[in-house]
């Protein structure tokens, strides 16, 4: 901590000077008359310091993978006390700057350790906040938004150690690779290993770096001026809140929302949670023709006809600020989206099987194209489909040329592919444009592709409510299986005991939705209509975990013999097998 202060003095230095040299050489001065080009001068052992002990772990990993039957502990000791002894004779009578105090600490962490940790997890943190630190210097000589080529340069020389670093102890990533955040060319080599770590790790990162910017951003509360707070009147709350937002800077509402209702004095945090609740309901007001519903009746997409409206592009954009602004502040919105309008938020391909959320039949057809041989069957399909555009039904070629190509065995996989782009992207991309830019105002792309479109439904709305009584009531039973059957009762004893989110689970497991319907589970949409919940049995075999159909919201549930099995089975497949499709 004392050295990253220490470096953020040097690049607030470094900024006291001119933005351009004069007469082509930097003779720029800060206050305290210091050459602008020699402020980081003093650091230059210490990066060369680093990047010596990360060879040195380099050559440790090497050896590791030649021999790795012998002792971590007492060669990196023996490496890291040559390195010292190097290092002093380089530079004797400097043991005060900051590299050779790094070397000094490294060593007396390998002496203090030489019972069996090797030198990459001794070390690992320590040169994780000198790269961090390295990181800020680069990145303060560069123009806004640019990431330093010297910078890139390091990572990708040294990738293998610090994938090594991240992978023994993934914490360094939220601890000190900020810079992954910061640089879309970098962050790509670790998503993988992000995406790995518990979502409230990633959910606290996501909020520590966007609220970093804000001044007082730890202060709880936040006296506001009369003149910022948003005055909305109830019964014309949609436009009222999109003038209001207009008329306000981002900055404001960034550092803090006040709402007050006209005519009413109430102001305070359970208005701002009323306003944002009551808003997202209007969003979604069939008056304004910018969503509709899906097929099941529980979630939302844009509209492709909502051109109707002539400002509908102007009120995806408000759209988007709103979730960007509930999502900055923490605020939960009654509003709940299509897969596939989550995955276009966080800039994810949608597939065909998103298509089943807005025409269940039609992502069948398309799950049979892929499924069976299409050689010989006289589809005669081109790459050209008919879509309806306000009532009309029009030819809208899927490539160049797609009305004279026609699908073949070979080719379908493509064609699937594009079809579902055209009902799911192309045929809204001006919305989804629209909503975006007013999305990103508040929630860089760079922070919100931390998450799946799953987590990202959770940041947005929260965990929805599961009444395991209603659940009970309207579940249906079938292949030997009834209300008193001892698997059944021992299903319903787990279920629970299960938390809210492992309920979720269970529900998405099942129904392929992490909602229930309104009005309760006896309005269960499956792929022909109303589809109640449904058990059925199935042979029991050693390790068999559950299965299901979620085109008719079936769990395939082994009859198990006993409670303990039927409760480690059933948490496997929840946590295991919760995402991802096949054809029953």
């Amino acid at each position: 901590k004392s050295l990253l202060r220490i470096v953020r003095i040097f690049c607030h230095v470094f900024r006291l000077g001119p933005s351009s040299p004069n007469n082509g050489n930097d003779m720029g001065y800060n206050g305290n008359k210091t050459r602008r080009s020699q402020v980081f001068k003093p650091l230059e052992l210490l990066w060369h310091s680093l990047d010596e002990w990360l060879v040195l772990i380099s050559t440790e990993l090497e050896r590791s993978r030649k021999n790795p039957s012998s002792s971590p502990s007492s060669s990196s000791s023996e490496i890291a006390t040559l390195l010292l002894k190097q290092r002093k004779s380089e530079h004797a009578g400097t043991t005060q700057e900051l590299s050779s105090l790094l070397d000094h600490q490294i060593v007396m962490e390998a002496e203090a350790h030489a019972d069996g940790e090797d030198v990459i997890s001794m070390t690992a943190s320590r040169l994780s906040a000198v790269i961090q630190a390295f990181y800020l210097c680069c990145s303060c000589q560069m123009p806004q938004g640019m990431t330093s080529p010297c910078f890139i340069e390091f990572v990708c020389k040294h990738d293998e150690v610090l994938k090594c670093f991240v992978t023994r102890n993934p914490k360094i990533i939220f601890d000190h690779f900020h810079f992954l955040l910061e640089c879309p060319e970098l962050m790509s080599r670790f998503m993988h290993i992000i995406k790995g770590q518990p979502f409230k790790d990633r959910s606290e990162w996501f909020y520590e770096h966007l609220l970093a910017g804000q001044p007082d951003s730890d202060m709880v509360h936040r006296p506001v001026n009369e003149s910022d707070i948003l005055l909305i009147h109830r019964d014309s709350i949609f436009r009222s809140s999109c003038e209001m937002v207009s008329k306000s800077t981002n900055e404001k509402l960034k550092q803090g929302i006040a709402v007050r209702f006209h005519g009413e004095e109430g102001m305070g945090h359970g208005v701002v949670r009323e306003w944002f609740d009551i808003l997202s309901n209007e969003i979604i007001n069939p008056d304004y023709g910018l969503f509709t519903q899906s097929a099941d009746g529980t979630t939302f997409q844009p509209n492709s006809n909502s051109s109707v409206n002539p400002d509908h592009l102007n009120y995806f954009q408000f759209a988007g600020q709103i979730l960007g602004l509930a999502l900055y502040h923490r605020q939960l919105v009654n509003i709940y989206f299509t897969r596939s309008f989550y995955k276009h938020i966080l800039g994810v391909p949608v597939n065909y099987q998103d298509v089943s959320s807005i025409d269940p039949e039609y992502a069948k057809n398309l799950q049979w194209i892929l499924d069976n041989d299409i050689s010989d069957l006289g589809l005669e399909l081109t790459f050209s489909v008919e879509t309806d555009v306000f009532g009309a039904m029009e030819e809208v070629p899927l490539k160049p040329g797609g009305s004279s190509i026609l699908v073949t065995q070979d080719n379908k996989a493509e064609y699937v592919q594009l079809v579902t782009e055209l009902r799911m992207t192309r045929a809204i991309q001006p919305q989804i444009n629209a909503f975006l830019q007013g999305f990103h105002t508040f929630i860089p792309p760079s922070l919100i592709q931390l998450f799946d479109e799953y987590e990202l439904e959770l940041l947005l709305s929260g965990m929805p409510e599961i009444d395991v009584e209603d659940w009970c009531r309207n579940t249906e039973y079938t292949s030997g299986y009834d209300r008193q059957d001892p698997v059944i009762q021992w299903f319903w004893e787990v279920v629970r005991s299960l938390t809210q989110e492992e309920r979720v689970l269970l529900l998405q497991f099942v129904t392929g939705s992490s909602r229930v319907p309104h009005g309760g589970f006896a309005y269960l949409m499956g792929g022909g209509g109303l589809q109640k919940f449904t058990v059925a049995a199935v042979p029991y075999t050693s390790n068999l975990l559950p299965t299901s159909s979620t085109c008719i919201n079936m769990l395939k549930l082994p009859e198990y013999p006993d409670l303990d099995c039927l409760r480690d089975r059933l948490l496997v497949a929840l946590h295991c097998g919760t995402y991802g499709y096949t054809m029953a």
